[in-house]
């Protein structure tokens, strides 16, 4: 069994760092492994782990996560950190993290035990070229470095239910690029099944594709 893996995915809105860390989850449960997902999103989250809890539990994966009924009442005011996700890193097997998004989602991480003493951690930033804030290489650049800490790009782009995979191709042109002037991997182009499926195992700048099942839509808050 290869070594542990940690992974925190951070991002902008709507960026798909939720549905990224979900399928990654999945794919290193589907691999026999021993496999935590840690629910950071605590910055007014409107999408949670919650309402898909069950369903990841069903698919090998342990959620760290509050309950629709622990938070009731707090809305779009923010959740307090659970404590079992302070202390997520003492877990066995690989530990996933869901961020919340932004700059101020990343500044969450500092409340795990241990951050800075996981050597196998990693911070990988979900980009979608298709949003307002991370349209341009510039735009990219500019908002990783602002996030502090990123070891690896996703290329994430897509337009929802009108992507193509131009779409995803271009995205791949642009986020590679930023990640060449940041000086950090693109780790790999996520895509739904049936485009990942289209481009192959590899998009047009040789990146990894993993292919993605949508499980967000049904977390709305």
């Amino acid at each position: 069994m290869p070594d542990r893996i940690v992974e925190a995915y951070v991002g902008e809105y709507a960026s798909g760092k939720s549905e990224v860390a979900v399928n990654r989850a999945i794919e290193l449960a589907g691999q026999g492994r021993q496999v935590t997902l840690v629910d950071l999103d605590i910055v007014e989250p409107c999408y949670t782990l919650r309402p898909i809890q069950d369903e990841l539990e069903r698919l090998g994966v342990r959620v760290i996560a509050w309950s629709t009924r622990e938070t009731t009442g707090l809305g779009e005011t923010g959740t307090p950190l659970k404590p079992a996700a302070r202390w997520a890193l003492r877990r066995p097997g690989d530990i996933i993290f869901d961020v919340g998004y932004g700059v101020e989602g990343s500044k969450t991480l500092n409340l795990v035990e241990g951050v800075g003493q996981e050597s196998s951690f990693r911070v990988l930033a979900v980009i979608n070229a298709s949003r307002p804030m991370t349209a341009t290489v510039e735009d990219i650049v500019d908002h990783v470095r602002a996030m502090g800490r990123i070891d690896g790009l996703i290329n994430n782009t897509h337009l929802a239910e009108e992507t193509t995979m131009e779409v995803v191709q271009e995205g791949a042109r642009i986020v590679s690029e930023a990640a060449r002037i940041l000086g950090i991997p693109v780790v790999a182009t996520t895509a739904v099944e049936p485009i990942a499926k289209q481009i192959g195992p590899r998009d047009g700048r040789e990146i990894p594709v993993r292919a993605l099942r949508r499980f967000m839509p049904r977390s709305f808050w």
